[in-house]
């Protein structure tokens, strides 16, 4: 949410094996059936109908085929075409006699390395000379026209000198696919953007520096680090202690991840007006319904309505997504460390609260033994528990995602350092799943950079918030997918918890990148004021294609998947049959309890540097 996550470069790849098939996904159901059909099924005669603009075929993942190619084509900026006041320079040429006297050869740049510094005793630069002149603003650019010899995967290594750090865009075939800063040494340094994929042909690859440097060349090269992605998580979920509920529906995520990206979509209240224009739009249901809990200082009051809309929710057959908005304890509460004057280093203590009484720590705080601000978060911590046992209590399961963009120091509990985030995850885990027993929970680590890196004993699932500028293109996102892999292993599930647009499903499958799953933010990241459809972030062409794209889970597929459609017509007959019973049974009790009763199991898997937009403020 609030703040800017980069899209800088990271290494990723796609590999041809990397695309899987879905078209089995649609066998599963009625492909016959119309969605106002399936809307009647999912949410029952009570709610109000709402009937699809439109009915639409099911869209099979289609992207060009990919022949692996080995190459290395280097293309001279000097050669290239210069934009307006740009110029040619060759000052600290070496000479031939000085070249000659050049001691080890270059390296080869590692394929996880971002930049590699070149060799000082050879010439500074290739080919006649190098660009400079560019302008602070940016309008100035260099366009290199290169020739793909297939339909793959590139790295393309840009080699540039700067005395300053320079932000500067990337362009290919006019959109902008990402950007990166510079190094400030200048020394020329081969800066590279992993996996960009290009179709066999002439492709345009333009640079807009923000700023002077001295750009030198433009290398070409076949990617090999997409395939490195795998799509291995462990089976076993973090907690020992999880209920069958949490370890049937962590089961079902492990077996689909890289087979489909489930949808899923974040409701700003109860009513679910997020989710029905989605069904109004495309004629599904996300699988999804996020939420965020929010509490208003010590009071919690506002969490009832949280719960009741996961239950309802639960009781269609879709799955429940949760974060915490937690505003900190104190005179001044806030989840914005600027808004808020609580200092969650003063909570930090050795004390070894987890599994103690709340007595027990009453006294302690009595006796001055914990601080004020540490009393604070464990009277938040055990509020917010106490809504989670409703869910518990239920059979519910909820993907549980706190502390989220804990990297950051735009909210309290990343403010004060990656140590004291550490200590919160970990009292907030304990807490839970000891003391408290929550059971239900698949907890989500959203720390998002290597050094918030929490135990992996207490996480099954790694995630990612990507916002972008709306004008920017979206895509896979698979730079931040290979690199949440690159931190927390191949044993971790990968999703995409927020993001500003709805990824390109079939880049997706096409980058080797299919995150488990996606949580589009609410506001104007779909909707209007008016509640009317959006189309700034995602436009209704790119949201139906993704609902409808057999790459992608909706609700009705995931019901029928996991048996619910099945439960539901064989409830129906038993309470035909059984007249002389007086307690009804509703397809959506005998959903929730066939959910109780099976048992399976999951475990889970950073984020680069360069970023984009801010993420809205509620």
């Amino acid at each position: 949410m609030y703040r800017k996550i980069t899209a800088f470069i990271a290494a990723l790849a796609i590999a041809a094996s990397g695309a899987v098939s879905c078209s089995s996904k649609k066998s599963g159901g009625d492909s016959s059936s119309s969605a106002a059909d399936k809307k009647t099924k999912i949410s029952g005669e009570a709610a109000p109908e709402i009937v699809p603009d439109a009915t639409f075929p099911d869209y099979p993942i289609s992207y060009p085929e990919i022949e692996k190619k080995t190459t290395g084509d280097l293309y001279e900026a000097e050669k290239a075409q210069l934009g307006k006041g740009l110029k040619v320079a060759n000052e600290g040429k070496k000479s031939d006699d000085e070249q000659n006297e050049a001691e080890a050869p270059q390296p080869a740049q590692p394929e996880d390395q971002e930049t590699t510094t070149l060799d000082p005793n050879r010439n500074p630069f290739s080919g006649e000379g190098y660009v400079t002149g560019f302008k602070d603003d940016g309008s100035s650019g260099v366009k290199f026209t290169v020739d793909a010899p297939s339909n793959q995967h590139y790295d393309l290594s840009f080699s540039i000198a700067s005395k300053k750090i320079v932000d500067c865009r990337i362009v290919v075939n006019g959109k902008e696919i990402s950007s990166f800063k510079t190094m400030d040494d200048d020394e020329f340094t081969l800066i590279t953007l992993y996996g960009v994929f290009l179709t066999k042909g002439k492709s345009e690859v333009e640079i807009f520096p923000k700023g002077d440097m001295r750009l030198d060349y433009l290398k070409m090269s076949n990617n090999t680090s997409l395939g490195r992605i795998a799509y291995t998580p462990n089976e076993n979920p973090a907690n020992e202690d999880t209920g069958d509920s949490a370890k049937a529906l962590l089961s079902f995520l492990t077996e689909n991840f890289g087979k489909y990206v489930i949808t899923g979509q974040y409701a700003s209240d109860d009513s679910n007006k997020e989710l029905d224009l989605i069904y109004q739009t495309t004629g599904k249901y996300p699988v999804i319904r996020f939420a965020a809990m929010h509490n208003s200082g010590d009071s919690f009051d506002s969490t009832f309505k949280d719960i009741d809309a996961c239950t309802e929710w639960h009781r269609k057959g879709g799955i429940v997504g949760l974060m915490w908005y937690w505003e900190a304890p104190g005179k001044k509460p806030s989840v914005y460390a600027k808004d808020t004057d609580f200092d969650l280093s003063k909570a930090v203590t050795d004390v070894k609260l987890a599994e103690m009484k709340q007595e027990e720590i009453r006294e302690l705080y009595a006796k001055g033994k914990i601080s004020q601000e540490c009393y604070g978060i464990m009277y938040d911590i055990d509020n917010m528990a106490g809504q989670l046992l409703q869910l518990k209590n239920k059979g519910i399961p909820v993907l549980w995602r706190p502390l989220h963009e804990g990297y950051g120091d735009w909210f309290w509990w990343g403010a004060s350092g990656t140590d004291d985030y550490k200590w919160l995850w970990q009292l907030m885990y304990d807490r839970f799943t000891k003391y408290f027993e929550l059971d239900n929970l698949i907890w989500i680590w959203n720390g998002q950079s290597k050094s918030t890196m929490v135990s992996q004993n207490t996480f099954d699932i790694a995630a990612l918030d990507i916002y972008m500028d709306k004008d920017k293109e979206y895509g896979s996102r698979y730079e931040q997918f290979l690199a949440m892999q690159n931190i927390v292993g191949k044993r971790k599930l990968i999703a995409l918890s927020e993001c500003s647009t709805i990824p390109d499903i079939d880049a997706c499958f096409r980058d080797n990148s299919v995150w488990s799953f996606y949580g589009l933010w609410y506001g104007k990241y779909l909707m209007d004021k008016d509640g009317s459809f959006s189309g700034e972030y995602t436009s209704k062409d790119a949201l139906i294609r993704a609902y409808n794209s057999d790459g992608a889970l909706t609700l009705d597929e995931y019901r029928t998947m996991r048996g619910y459609d099945k439960d539901e017509q064989s409830s129906t007959e038993a309470a035909t049959t059984d007249t002389a019973s007086t307690s009804t049974t509703t397809a959506a009790d005998t959903a929730a309890s066939a959910e109780a009763d099976n048992g399976s199991e999951t475990e889970t898997t950073a984020v680069p540097e360069n970023n984009d937009t801010e993420a809205p403020q509620e």
